[in-house]
């Protein structure tokens, strides 16, 4: 009889297991938002034949603007940074195609720049100042093969035929959607405007309502017009997307591009930042959109942006990109940037491993080497080696003055509390130590290892779910990052990262 219990127990534990994983997954032939899983705000995306490509703001973090490229819209896998020369704040960039040559152009330190380059595989050029204000260009083609830029005001200026400089002045053209005055938002903020040509019509898709703020503020709306200098018409389906209420998983919804695939189908892309992991920054999600029959676009019936959505019809692909990094070759893999810099000097990759030199006196002005985490549950690990007055180490890093992580110097473990350093393990490093960040929902565990397979957690623990734009602002993210602080240099090993699920 007990057997018998035992048994229903454990095949009733099973079914339990296998319902929790499926809660996880997508139904076959589905997908479920995000496609992009942390901090990838402002998607911009090309479709070049088959393929297509995909650029988000880089901000602060250096080599910058990371193109992705995918066969299905679903799966993708880094191609290139095309920018390494450090210009300031990267954001709201626009990757667009143009007479077999390819242009990034962005925002940066006041001014906008274009990047370009003969294939979307580089070699990309260095930037080119082209010398004018406002934010958010968006590039569009007239009927005579003219090139102009949109930016945030609404307003317009005429390209060169190279796309290397501007040849006129702003003209003023669109002036948003009227936002009903009962609704809570950051600000009106119209901002990241996409065109395109369908048709009679150019159509601009464009976000107001703030970017961050309240979590019903962000938004995208559409107008349609014959020229580009208007008028513009409103559409009917405006707001495109918003959220509503404090309880979606989805908040502040917006700068959204849509684009064709090659069955002739219609998506559109934007950003979002997700209920309870605002510290992930904003995450990039995908929507099926349909055209009606007098010539507007809007999401499809029946579609929820945090439940299974139908995949595209295109070729199947997988991604191969991995977080895990045992520094082979000579090279930085894609995922990592340094924030505010990128002195080539400064590391080398050789034996499987990457040494760093050290400077600074904390996290926050070291300058650490920093990628994105996808999941909200996760261990990092990593082999350091520690060499003269170094101190090495894992940060969870917003920015240089909002930081904490675990940390050692050739003798003692340390805890970095937003700042403030203490020894909490005194002499059991000898210059070489194995330590872990274990992240619960934002509550962040940290332990260390002699040999990397028996481990001790430290008494210190974290809580970083306040690590964020709306408490911190600077529209970053909180990021994962390798120390090298003080004198001396840090050897980094066996880099690895696993979801929790």
């Amino acid at each position: 009889m007990n057997k018998i219990i035992i048994s229903i127990l454990l095949i009733h534990l099973s079914i339990c297991a296998n319902a929790q994983l499926q809660i996880n997954q997508s139904p076959p032939g589905f997908y479920t938002n995000p496609i992009f899983a942390g901090d990838y705000p402002d998607p911009s995306i090309l479709r070049d034949g088959d393929n297509y490509y995909m650029v988000h703001s880089s901000f602060e973090y250096y080599p910058g603007l990371l193109i992705w490229h995918s066969k299905d819209l679903i799966n993708w896998e880094p191609v290139v940074h095309a920018l390494h020369k450090n210009v300031g704040s990267v954001f709201a960039p626009d990757l667009v195609k143009y007479k077999n040559k390819f242009y990034i152009y962005f925002p940066a330190n006041g001014t906008n720049y274009v990047v370009w380059a003969d294939s979307i595989n580089g070699k990309w050029s260095e930037p080119v100042d082209l010398k004018i204000g406002n934010i958010d260009p968006g590039h569009i083609t007239d009927e005579q093969g003219k090139r102009y830029l949109f930016f945030s005001n609404g307003g317009f200026v005429p390209l060169s035929d190279d796309g290397l400089s501007i040849i006129g002045e702003q003209k003023a053209s669109y002036k948003g959607w009227p936002i009903p005055k009962n609704w809570s938002i950051e600000c009106f903020c119209l901002e990241s405007p996409k065109l395109i040509k369908r048709g009679d019509y150019y159509y601009i898709t464009i976000a107001e309502g703030g970017t961050a703020g309240p979590v019903t503020g962000h938004m995208a709306v559409s107008a349609r017009s014959k020229s580009l200098s208007g008028p513009w018409e409103n559409s009917p389906y405006n707001p495109i997307i918003r959220t509503k209420e404090k309880s979606e998983k989805w908040a502040s919804k917006g700068h959204a591009t849509i684009i064709d695939d090659v069955k002739g189908n219609w998506w559109i892309v934007f950003h979002a930042y997700e209920k309870d992991f605002y510290n992930k920054g904003r995450q990039t999600l995908l929507l099926p959109i349909e055209w009606t029959k007098d010539g507007w676009y809007k999401v499809k019936k029946g579609i929820n942006d945090s439940g299974p959505i139908k995949k595209p019809n295109l070729v199947n692909s997988t991604s191969n990109f991995t977080l895990n990094d045992n520094f082979a070759g000579n090279k930085l893999k894609p995922q990592w940037s340094f924030f505010q810099e990128l002195d080539t000097n400064r590391f080398k990759l050789a034996n499987n491993s990457l040494t760093i030199k050290a400077k600074g006196n904390t996290i926050g002005n070291s300058s650490p080497l920093l990628f994105i985490p996808e999941d909200h549950s996760y261990t990092v690990d990593v082999e350091m080696l520690i060499e003269g007055k170094a101190t090495g180490g894992l940060a969870l890093f917003y920015n240089n003055s909002a930081s904490s992580g675990m940390l050692a110097n050739k003798d003692n473990i340390l805890a970095d509390l937003r700042g403030w350093q203490v020894v909490t393990e005194k002499d059991v490093v000898k210059n070489h130590v194995f330590i872990r960040l274990k992240n619960i929902n934002n509550t962040v565990d940290m332990y260390y290892s002699k040999d990397g397979i028996k481990w001790n957690k430290i008494e210190n623990s974290l809580e970083v779910s306040g690590m964020h734009h709306n408490v911190l602002g600077g529209f970053l993210s909180l990021r994962i990052g390798l120390c090298s602080i003080g004198d001396g240099k840090v050897t980094f090993k066996n880099f690895k990262y696993k979801a929790i699920k």
